[in-house]
């Protein structure tokens, strides 16, 4: 099991070397507290002497390490133990829904249960990263506008490593995010709108706060290092074999992005080959800006106008990096599929009926793209396919469909 170390000359051996623009390549340094890319105004991504990390790593090396994401230390950006502010955050399990694959005629079908994590959501990789990057750099004040579940695991996180946290999300968050934010001791503004109206006023208040950091999705370069972890997690649960398919609930993408980005990483490092799961991107047909930008081969999304769906964390009606999911798309020959949200209720209540899983909406999105994907032909019997629950379900209560 990993052991923070308690003395402050420890180091997490990073081979952290540079930050890089994701669009122009502009070079800057990851031992300054960076945002995006000076030049360009596009996204920075977090890279490591992967040539040094060839000589020293193995298989083994990853599948001894995989007890915690903090493990992965050498390819994460913390580079002082003493500055990892953690919540116990542990692998999260991959289970097979065999249920799912008699009804559909598939072979294989797992899911990635996120909700095992701190503040039961997958948001807890990346908001743990970037606190803890935040706080290795000075950051005492932290701001974000969220859908749900990135507010709850930023406040808690914020509150482990004594820095404020100021909220922003609209007003018809779930019920429970806002409690937990709460409880935490964030300051919460609850707004009118969608995520993009909450950044609208946070950005607003900023200007009369410069203390404030905005950890925004993929508005600084360390969310996206702590998603990636889910990529290695599933290199070693499926024996260094990927999957041939991986849905995934795309609202900010941060996650799609940084399995891709893990991907490439151990590629380098010389422990997988060249191939690659088809990416999916799942929507919902309330909020589908990503679908819509792929079906008509965009390189970049339209902001959703009037955005609605049961999924919170789907109603995001612009992703920041949305050129990089749709890149992962085209380059994996994905998909996009958009579902509806009285399918999204069916699925939640089917997957925990016949699986014993209660998904959020979130991730029973994906059941459902499945489905589509196999009436299309695009899933084929023999592939292996992976979805992800990217929540607890029971953050969701609001959502439960009552059975007769």
């Amino acid at each position: 099991m990993f052991q923070l170390s308690t003395t402050k000359t420890d180091d997490m051996n990073s081979l952290l070397t540079h930050l890089e623009c994701t669009v122009c390549g502009d070079r800057h340094s990851p031992h300054d507290l960076q945002t995006v890319c000076r030049s360009c105004g596009k996204a920075l991504s977090a890279r490591y002497d992967l040539v040094k990390g060839k000589q020293i790593v193995s298989r083994e090396w990853f599948q001894s390490a995989s007890s915690s994401f903090w493990n992965y230390a050498m390819f994460l950006p913390v580079e002082k133990a003493e500055n990892v502010v953690s919540l116990g955050e542990s692998v999260t399990p991959v289970l097979r829904l065999m249920s799912l694959e008699k009804t559909l005629g598939l072979t294989r079908v797992f899911i990635k249960d996120e909700g095992h994590l701190p503040t039961g959501s997958f948001k807890a990789r990346g908001l743990a990263m970037a606190v803890s990057k935040a706080k290795e750099l000075g950051v005492t004040s932290v701001c974000i506008p969220s859908a749900g579940n990135a507010a709850g695991a930023l406040a808690a996180y914020a509150a482990r490593a004594g820095m404020e946290a100021h909220i922003f999300i609209p007003e018809d968050t779930p019920e429970i995010n806002v409690a937990e934010c709460r409880a935490t001791g964030a300051v919460v503004e609850l707004v009118r709108g969608t995520i993009a109206d909450a950044a609208g006023l946070m950005n607003q208040q900023k200007k009369n706060h410069p203390d404030w950091f905005d950890v925004s999705t993929l508005k600084e370069p360390y969310r996206l290092e702590g998603k990636k972890t889910m990529g290695y997690e599933i290199a070693v649960q499926f024996d260094w074999k990927l999957p041939d398919v991986i849905l995934y609930p795309a609202g900010g993408g941060t996650g799609l992005i940084g399995m891709w980005k893990a991907f490439w990483e151990l590629e380098t490092l010389g422990l997988i080959g060249k191939e690659r799961p088809r990416m999916v991107a799942v929507q919902s047909d309330g909020c589908a800006p990503i679908v819509k930008a792929f079906e008509q081969q965009q390189k970049e999304s339209q902001p959703w106008v009037n955005a609605q769906t049961i999924a919170s964390g789907l109603r995001v009606p612009k992703a920041f990096a949305d050129y990089m999911i749709l890149d992962a798309l085209y380059a994996s020959k994905g998909h996009a599929v958009a579902v509806r949200d009285d399918e999204i209720r069916q699925a939640v209540a089917s997957v925990a009926r016949d699986e014993g899983l209660y998904c959020c909406p979130e991730g029973a999105a994906t059941v459902v793209a499945l489905r589509k994907l196999v009436q299309r032909s695009l899933v084929r019997q023999g592939e292996t396919v992976l979805l992800f629950n990217t929540a607890a379900g029971n953050k969701y209560p609001e959502i439960m469909v009552k059975q007769p």
